[in-house]
This record gives C-alpha cells, structure tokens and sequence, in this order.
C-alpha cells in the first residue's frame, strides 16, 4: 500500500523526518473509515509522486491506544496534517481531491496557518472584550482532555460569528494562569463557558459543536422581551403549554424596565417575554405600571389557583427577584410532561407523573382536562410535590423506568421521591382520591419501597475492572473504606469502546492497592444515585472514601499516566505511605 502504517515505534520518526505528513486515525470496525480507505489511498498515490513527497500514513486507534489520547482523537476517522511536527486539524472534502487540495495548500514553503478567531484574554484585555454587546468566553486548561477536544469547534465558530453582519467575538481564558480572573468568575471545571451582554454574564446553555455554537449565539442576539403594543398583539404571543411573562411600565427610561430585561435574557431559552408601556393593556388586565404577570396557560387552568401571578416591583433589589418570582410559578400546578419541558420538570423532586391517554384533540380533550382535574384536587393538597399528567405512548419508557410497562390499567401513577429514587403507585383499577392521597403521603414521608433498575449481580468478578449494576452500586461505589473511580458507559458507545483498554490497564497497575476500586457500570441498564448523574458517555466519576455523597466529575486526560496523577493527588485512603507501587 502507498499508505504508511505508523505505530508508537515509528510514528515520531515518521513526522520529524518529514515536513508534510497526513496522518488518519482509524478503527477497523468504523464504517466511515472503510468508506475513506479506498480514496485515502488513491490520494497516497498521487501524493508520492510530488517532489518532495508527501506522505499519507495511517493509525490504528484502538491498538495505539496512547497516540490516540496524546492527539485527543475522539471520532473516527480523524485526520491531522502534520508540517515541521505541528498538528492541524483537516477541515476539507473526505475526498481524493479534497485531501490533494488541502495537501497542496498546506505543504507550500510559505504557508502560515491563519491567525486564530478566538480572542485570548488575559486580566488586560478581559473587562474591553465582555463589554461588546454580545459575547462568549471559555475558561479551560491547557491539559483539559474536553477543552481540547472542543478548541477545533470553537476555532471554526468564531470564524463564523465573525463575518456575520452583527459580529460576536469569542473569547478564552487559560485559567491556569489567569488564576485571578477564574476566581472571580467562580469557574470550578473545565471548560467552563459564559455569555456576556455588555459585561453582565449569563450561563451558557448551548451546544459544544461548531454549527451548535453558532446558531445559538445568532439566536442570543437583541433582547428577549419584546415590546407590545395591543392586547392581541399580547395574547398573540401565548404559548399553549408554557407560562408567558409579561412586564408592564410606563417609560423607557425606569430603572425597573432594565431590571426585567435582564431577568428576561437570563430565561430566554426557557419562556417568552414581553413588556409594555401602554396603559390600555394594563387595565385590561387590571394591572398598573411596575408590575409583572406570569399567565398560567389556558389549558393549564385550575379552580386552585390564579390565571395568572401578580408580582409589584416596588422593593425589589435586582433582576435576581424578578428570576426567582418567575421561577417559582414556572410549572402549573398540574402541567404537562412533554419532550420540550423535560429539562424544566427534571428538576424538580418530589415529581409525580400521572400516565393515561393525553389527548387535547376535541374530541377527547373533555376526558383529558377530566383526568387532570382529580389530579389537581390531589396536587392541591401537596404543595410541596410538583404534579404532570404524562401521555403515556409518547412516555414509554419512562414508564417502563418505573417499572409500569405491563400495569395494563388506564391510569399509571408513579413518584421520584424527595431522595430521587423511583416510586411506582401499586395500579388501581379505579381513581380512588383516598388511594392516591395516602400513596403521595407515604412517599413524601419515605415509607415507600423504591423500584431499582438493574442488572443481575455479577456471579464471579475475573477483571481487574469491577462491575458494578443497580443493586450493587450502594455496596461498592458508597463502601466507606475505599476510594471509587467508576465510569459509567454505553455498551454502544464508540468513546467508551476506546477507553476500555486503557481503564483496564489503570485497574491493573492499581490492583494491589486494597483501599482503591477500579469500576464501571452499564448505565443504559441501572439506575444510579442522582449524584451520579450520567450527562453522556463515558461520564467518570470519583468517590473519595470521605465523601461519598458528592463525587467528583473526573474531567482530566484519559491515559493511564492521567489516571494514576489524579488518583494520587485525590485518594483519600489509597496511597497513603507510598510514593510508587
């Protein structure tokens, strides 16, 4: 083959004895991978015949395991251009031509790669850069596995945002030497990015890939409250299913008014706003100037509550009064459980979700607000509890979470509990109102049997790397006398298929340490302790022996050289005495 097979023997020989090299790093069973290979190697071909030549070489991934870590390859196919020993990212067509194109360019004497879109900040430059209207900033640290493998996304969406008509500057920060401006920011983790608007900072909440990043910054542009001008142009704006806020003055220039705009961006991507200065909206909803309505949408309507919430701004101190009022009339007092609301119902614990047919078609529409209706009679008596009516096809398998996949009854209720554990209602064959009262007040009080996901208790554990699953999780992971690094994975996930080896040979360099445990568990098939919440694959975790209520997100490198230094840096009870093994 005219492609060069390049290993940890020969890989550094390879990239110093040449000033251009392509370099693709592949997995055997990646489909995009055999679809490249045939154009890979016709672009070798010709790429050979050049004075000088430019080599096209390849790595197997997941056989040179430390290569793939030490240039953060995280997807495959990855190709990197190689000029004088600096890598690159490839960023052209995955085509013959595309790749003799980008070598062309690339291998010229007198190419320079462009200057960076990003901004680097430093305490000098900070404060002018978030004063823009609108702009992003990155915490990170040189040596963050995640930052690095976010830069080549960020880099390509400040060049984006740049060339808009209303430019948006990014920005990042190295917190490890920026120390004071991390601080001051409060930034506890890596990357960690924040939104400014004039130098007032906002949390992030968007995507981390470059067309991600992009569109929501486009769409975090202008203010979120928009100015109304008619009582139609306010029920115009109405949602069906969400909360709508509106603010009402009487001129531009109050004080107050900027107050609500600020709270009103810092809820943008949750609800809609609006405000005005016309008195005719204000009387038709008998309401003076500083004074904000959060309207309860009409189908959410119950005879237990207002349609809508009355808030006089009279002594509030900041927006941060405005956000909590808002906050706290977020969800009806019995909603609905929708794909769109996860995020803003997820929160919330004690949850109840009540599962039948949800159906606002008109037909139908009388038997759902019928159910929803004994539900709020219910929810009335529980404050404390945050209550949804859930459509039980579209929530399936949340249904089948608690363990109610097969009830067969109209009605399916079922809890997560002040401690987060799941807590299925035994299925009535009628609404019985005393049932179900006597149900919430024994889940509230936690006289409840929770139902646990999980998979059978490993009969034999050969590997270094314990397993872990549902029913043994509290035994292993929350055992007091050891430290715990569990990594909680997909069985299809590509990233976790790559850390595999390298976890298992970390589990094996540390196995005669007695007081430290090497885990992982199967997290699409066992619940796990909220704390230990998995937010994508693999998601790492330490549970130092000392405190085992609240783990820390392991966000290092993933070589085993990453591993042992945070572990030694971290154990509280491995290690102790030893300066090696």
């Amino acid at each position: 083959s005219d492609v060069l097979v390049l290993t940890k023997d020969n890989f550094d020989k390879v990239i110093n004895d040449n000033d251009n090299v392509m370099v693709e790093f592949y997995a055997p069973w990646c489909g995009h991978c055999k679809s490249l290979e045939p154009l890979y190697a016709k672009a070798a071909q010709v790429l050979k015949t050049w004075d000088p030549p430019v080599p096209l070489a390849k790595v197997d991934a997941t056989i040179e395991s430390d290569l793939a870590s030490r240039f953060d390859v995280s997807g495959y196919p990855t190709l990197k251009f190689f000029k004088k020993g600096v890598p690159y990212d490839y960023d052209d067509a995955r085509t013959t031509e595309g790749l003799i194109r980008y070598v062309k360019e690339r291998s010229a004497p007198d190419w320079k790669p462009p200057p960076e879109a990003v901004v680097t900040l430093t305490k000098d430059n900070f404060k002018d850069f978030i004063n823009n209207d609108l702009s992003l900033v990155e915490f990170y640290a040189p040596w963050c596995g995640h930052c690095k493998a976010l830069a080549p996304s960020y880099e390509k969406a400040a060049k984006q945002l740049n060339i808009q008509s209303e430019p948006i500057p990014l920005g990042k920060v190295d917190a490890t030497v920026e120390t004071e401006l991390a601080s001051e920011y409060e930034v506890s983790g890596y990357p960690t990015l924040f939104l400014f608007r004039k130098g007032k900072k906002y949390e992030y909440n968007g995507p981390r890939d470059e067309t991600g990043i992009v569109n929501y910054m486009i769409m975090q542009q202008g203010e979120a409250s928009k100015l109304k001008l008619s009582v139609k142009d306010v029920k115009s704006s109405m949602k069906q299913d969400e909360i709508y806020v509106m603010g009402f003055f009487d001129n531009l220039n109050d004080p107050k008014l900027r107050m609500y705009m600020d709270a009103a961006n810092a809820m943008r991507e949750e609800f809609s706003f609006g405000h005005t200065l016309d008195p005719k909206i204000g009387d038709a909803y008998k309401t003076n100037p500083q004074t904000v309505l959060v309207f309860t949408p009409e189908r959410y309507y119950t005879k237990y509550e207002p349609k809508w919430h009355v808030m006089k701004l009279d002594d509030i101190k900041d927006e941060g009064d405005i956000v909590e009022f808002v906050r706290k009339r977020e969800v009806p007092l019995v909603g609905q459980y929708k794909a769109n609301n996860i995020k803003l119902y997820q929160k919330y614990r004690p949850l109840c979700f009540v599962f039948y047919t949800v159906d606002w078609s008109f037909d139908h529409r009388e038997a759902t607000q019928l159910w929803r209706n004994k539900v709020a009679k219910i929810a009335n008596n529980h404050k404390e509890v945050k209550f949804a009516i859930a459509d039980e096809d579209e929530h399936s398998h949340l249904l089948a979470e608690f363990g109610l996949d097969d009830s067969g009854e109209e009605i399916n209720i079922a809890c997560y509990g002040p401690d987060g554990k799941k807590y299925p209602m035994e299925p009535m064959e009628e609404w019985e109102d005393d049932e179900v009262e006597e149900y919430i007040t024994k889940m509230k009080k936690g006289k409840l049997t929770p139902h646990l996901k999980s998979q059978p208790i490993p009969k034999r554990q050969d590997s270094p790397v314990k397993t872990v699953v549902g029913k043994s999780f509290d035994k292993i992971v929350k055992d007091k006398s050891k430290d715990v690094l569990i990594e909680l994975y997909a069985p299809w996930c590509g990233h976790c298929k790559q850390l595999e080896p390298i976890y298992k040979e970390l589990a094996t360099k540390v196995k005669k340490e007695k007081n430290l445990v090497i885990a992982k568990m199967d997290a699409t098939a066992n619940d796990v302790p909220e704390a230990f919440k998995a937010e994508g694959f693999p998601t790492i975790y330490f549970a130092p022996s000392n405190n085992k209520e609240n783990p820390v997100k392991y966000s290092g490198g993933r070589t085993v050289d990453d591993f042992m230094k945070y572990l030694k840096e971290h154990a509280t009870v491995a290690f102790k005495g030893k300066d090696e093994l």
